[in-house]
């Protein structure tokens, strides 16, 4: 078996070793270790909190690439993880081989059928733009930036969701190199089970996806955007809310939630250093019907500011306003089956700070769920991940590695505080770092669970590929 020493040793010059010699010889690409230009590049996340360091980075070119870097693991016993954007970092891949899928930016809209066909570099503004120009939409999520794929495999709550489900559920098929560097392709009638384990199963778990097909929803223009209103009457807001969405249609998905806005330049004058409370959504139906349902929270209380109003989809980014550039961050989530005001309560403690200090938790979102996120359930492999009525996400950053350990610490207590309300179930596309591996379980239930080991263990029997959602 080959040592990790001899990818890792410090030489004068570009990395020359016979065996990574080998792999380049056979793959189109770039092969680079931490003594080559590039490896930082090649390495780098979106969430720059987490500092990823593996021993060999395949950064494919094209699916054959793929296969070669995974089969060079194989071959000396070394753990692979997959980077596609940068997002959803998993556990640290200290010694082990990174595939980086950024490259594989192939997309294809077929308009008459209502497909697309993704690259598992492709982010999602490389798919809405062109399926705009035909009048239809994929299920992405809060921000055109993330990795199609990825996002998808993770199951994917966008603003559509409600209404048409998770970007899982809309999945045709996936091509897939398996862990032994196999490339095949899989779908509800071709290797079945696989298919079913990839969605809500299959990050960094079974192998690497390289391409997917989707289907594509008749959405051009919605009724969208947030509401901000005084951090004072939060708790009127929230409780508003709640009861609001009770009987929602299916063609509302929204949110409520807290923000505190850092007092950084990179924030918009109006919000720096502010709070608020902050109802935001997407109406995927007829736009006065939208209206009208805005039109109550205006007349209950006039926001501070207030940008709902008709939107193409095509700038579905102005719903959450999400940031743009890399940042340090940690965050965390919980299911709720219901939002008594004992929760509303103790969440709204958790989100202030104490007198004199910054707060710690910068963010909370409550994601109303149900309708056909809930209904498709029972089809998907993370079941339980996706079957509560509430998904809360906390965020914090972490501007300072010294603050990391005190940010963690608020961010585990604000679950251990809420955990008399929650289900216990995670959802996945929230999990990062040590919970991606730790917490991911808790999205199946116990038969889902074994189902999915079952086809863990047939693929890959060693779990090398053990840096993406931990199911083994």
């Amino acid at each position: 078996m080959t040592t990790l020493d001899e990818f890792t040793q410090p030489t004068a010059g570009p990395t020359s070793d016979p065996t990574l010699d080998t792999l380049r010889a056979h793959v189109t690409g770039q092969v680079v270790t931490e003594r080559d230009a590039g490896y930082d590049a090649a390495r780098a996340g979106f969430n720059l909190h987490f500092d990823q360091r593996p021993a060999v980075i395949v950064v494919a070119a094209t699916s054959q690439d793929v296969a070669e870097g995974v089969r060079f693991a194989a071959e000396h016993g070394l753990r692979v993880s997959v980077r596609a954007t940068g997002h959803g970092p998993g556990r640290e891949p200290s010694g082990a081989v990174m595939i980086n899928t950024s490259a594989l930016t192939d997309v294809h809209i077929d308009p008459e059928h209502r497909i697309a066909t993704i690259g598992a570099g492709a982010k999602w503004g490389a798919v809405l733009g062109p399926a705009q120009e035909h009048g239809l939409a994929p299920l992405l999520g809060s921000t055109t930036d993330v990795g199609a794929v990825g996002y998808t495999l993770g199951g994917g709550m966008g603003w559509l969701a409600r209404r048409y489900g998770l970007a899982s559920d809309a999945t045709r098929s996936f091509e897939l190199v398996t862990p032994d560097g196999t490339l095949l392709r899989t779908s509800a009638t071709e290797l079945p089970e696989i298919f079913w384990a990839l969605k809500g199963g299959g990050a960094g778990t079974l192998g690497v996806v390289t391409s997917m097909e989707i289907d594509l929803f008749p959405v051009d223009t919605v009724y969208a955007g947030n509401l901000f209103y005084p951090i004072e009457i939060a708790r009127e807001v929230l409780t508003r809310w709640r009861d609001w969405v009770a009987d929602a249609d299916r063609n509302l998905t929204s949110s409520v939630g807290i923000m505190h806005f850092p007092p950084i330049d990179l924030v918009p004058e109006p919000f720096r250093g502010r709070s608020f409370v902050i109802v935001r959504g997407c109406w995927s139906g007829a736009l006065d019907e939208g209206a009208e349902l805005i039109d109550a929270w205006r007349q209950w209380h006039a926001p501070e500011f207030d940008t709902w109003g008709p939107l193409p989809f095509a700038a579905a980014d102005a719903i959450s306003m999400d940031p743009t550039d890399p940042a340090p961050a940690l965050a965390t989530t919980e299911w709720f089956d219901t939002l008594p005001d004992e929760a509303i309560d103790t969440l709204l403690a958790t989100m202030t700070p104490a007198p004199g200090q910054p707060p710690l938790v910068l963010g909370a979102e409550i994601r109303h769920a149900g309708g056909a996120i809930a209904e498709y359930a029972s089809a998907a492999a993370n079941d339980l991940g996706r079957s509560g009525e509430f998904l809360l996400g906390l965020l914090s950053m972490v501007p300072e590695p010294q603050l990391a350990l005190a940010v963690e610490g608020a961010l585990r207590e604000a679950r251990e505080s809420l955990a008399p309300f929650v289900t216990g179930a995670a959802y996945l596309n929230f999990l990062e770092g040590e919970e991606r591996s730790s917490r991911a379980v808790t999205a199946y239930s116990p038969e889902n669970l074994a189902r999915l080991r079952r086809v863990k263990a047939t693929l890959d029997p060693d779990n090398r590929f053990c840096h993406g959602f931990g199911i083994a």
